[in-house]
């Protein structure tokens, strides 16, 4: 006798299978959202960098979302005995995920992080200020976008729900799932020996795409004893990508103007005396200021530049914005100091401490000839910024700025300058073209970025995390100056890295 299934198998059945290709189709369209995630980074130079791209993007984006399936929707058809409800509940699902994948492609394309609990109190604090200008008409309108979006996904799975039986006819889920897999496996692969070899092409990329943990070499390849661990380490302290020395600047040209009646007085100090009592000029203090320049033509370059010291070498035949603009805009500049400049360009800029013409003054004085060049009656009505700190044995120094700009920001470091004194002269141009800092008249983050030596310097939230060799580090405690055991804010430390090497990065 020939046993028919039950009417319940058989609905189980479909649905599985309907399950099974509504994955499929939203695998797809998660793949096409998680495009952003590569147009959002530079792409890598190499073709083992680029294969491992794509087999990454394809492998881990499709095992992401068929997770999803697996875990919120396949019980479902198991358990629930309607059909209408699991195409409901599963169209929900989707469309929330798929919605959150968005949200976070857009987010690392503007920030260079995704969505985790170590983003959140950063998420929020720069969001905050956008969300408070949303009228009720704007989340109107992402509410109904959002009724489309499920709408969309209802339309599918019903469209795929009475086609069932013609699209198994195409047995195409045995190559398609072996071509997701293998584009799986190749890629945590090719990590692994990326990760043994230290190589930067497909190591840079770890954090490219939401949820990533990509094998190891010291998880995988140590634990059969095909890798030596001390050697390992010691290779890892010594590496250092060496395209972050190459820039682009300016990336953009920088359009603005100037008034050319205003007269600006910037000094940096060049050694750690104390400095005399300038409490006639009325400035008012700023002691959050962080001077990360390891030597005196570090600091020179990095101030002038607004960028770190690492591009140092790349910048010697460059003239600073800082310099240029108001030059081609015919306001004076000049340059004091007895110390070293980065290049030729600037020898042209030097001028003794004497000279008080009207327009942009830059100094670069130890504390005894700071009060000389402040005692002359022609800077008296100036805007002046004072910024003190710098460790002629190098390190990263916390100073302090003493200014009668009306200074907003509560977090600097010399980055910050030139952006500050350009906004001061009346420029109003993107600082993100020029420079790696903000302007403290106006800032927009409450974090910084820099480098000292061969060290990436991340400062938030009263911690100092210094990056050396593509995973080593050290998070500090501002206020102790002990070694803190707080998780690393590794979205943070994407975000900020992405800040700083972005004029390294084809524009």
């Amino acid at each position: 006798m020939i046993l028919a299934e039950s009417p319940r198998r058989q609905r189980v059945t479909k649905l599985v299978n309907w399950g099974h290709w509504f994955a499929l189709v939203n695998i797809a369209i998660a793949i096409i959202i998680a495009s952003v995630f590569i147009f959002s980074s530079p792409l890598p130079d190499t073709a083992l960098g680029t294969a491992y791209l794509f087999a990454n993007w394809l492998g881990h984006i499709s095992f992401m979302t068929f997770s999803g399936f697996v875990i919120f929707i396949l019980p479902l058809c198991y358990l629930a005995t309607r059909p209408n409800i699991i195409k409901a509940c599963a169209s929900a699902i989707a469309a929330i995920g798929l919605a959150l994948l968005a949200f976070d492609a857009l987010l690392y394309n503007r920030t260079g992080f995704h969505i985790s609990l170590n983003s959140a109190t950063l998420l929020k604090s720069e969001a905050q200020t956008q969300i408070s200008q949303f009228t009720l008409q704007d989340w109107g309108f992402l509410a109904l976008l959002f009724i489309v979006w499920l709408g969309f996904q209802l339309i599918l799975a019903n469209a795929i729900w009475k086609r069932i039986a013609r699209l198994q006819q195409h047995r195409i889920g045995a190559p398609v799932t072996s071509f997701f897999v293998l584009c799986f496996v190749s890629s945590h692969a090719i990590h692994v020996w990326a990760d043994a070899q230290l190589y930067q092409p497909v190591i840079k990329q770890d954090n490219m795409f939401p949820l990533s943990y990509p094998a190891t070499a010291k998880t995988t390849m140590s634990r059969y004893g095909l890798l030596d661990l001390a050697r390992y380490e010691e290779r890892k302290q010594l590496q250092f990508d060496p395209d972050i020395h190459k820039i682009t600047y300016p990336i953009k040209p920088v359009y603005c103007s100037v008034e050319t009646t205003r007269t600006t007085l910037m000094i940096v100090q060049t050694d750690s005396a104390p400095l005399a009592d300038f409490s006639q000029y009325n400035l008012t203090e700023m002691n959050q200021y962080y001077s990360t320049a390891s030597s005196l033509e570090g600091l020179v370059m990095t101030t002038l530049f607004g960028v770190p010291e690492i591009y140092e070498d790349t910048l010697r035949a460059e003239n600073p914005v800082l310099l240029a603009l108001p030059v081609a805009l015919q306001t004076a500049v000049s340059i004091h100091t007895d110390a070293p400049l980065p290049n030729a360009l600037l020898e042209g800029f030097r001028q003794p401490v004497s000279n008080t013409h009207d327009g942009l003054h830059i100094a670069f004085l130890p504390a005894a000839k700071i009060s000389e060049m402040l005692n002359q009656d022609a800077f008296a009505q100036s805007n002046i910024l004072i910024a003190s700190g710098f460790q002629p044995d190098g390190g990263i120094a916390r100073g302090r700025i003493l200014t009668n700009l009306d200074i907003q920001s509560g977090l600097a470091s010399t980055e910050d300058l030139a952006p500050t004194v350009l906004n001061a002269l009346g420029c109003s141009a993107p600082v993100p073209y020029y420079s790696t800092g903000q302007n403290l008249l106006s800032p927009t983050r409450n974090w910084l970025v820099s480098t000292s030596g061969e060290r990436i310097v991340v400062m938030h939230d009263n911690q100092r995390i210094e990056v050396l060799s593509n995973g080593s580090y050290e998070i500090t405690d501002l206020q102790t100056q002990s070694r803190s055991t707080d998780n690393l804010n590794v979205d943070l430390l994407s975000r900020a890295i992405k800040h700083l090497t972005r004029f390294s990065s084809p524009q």
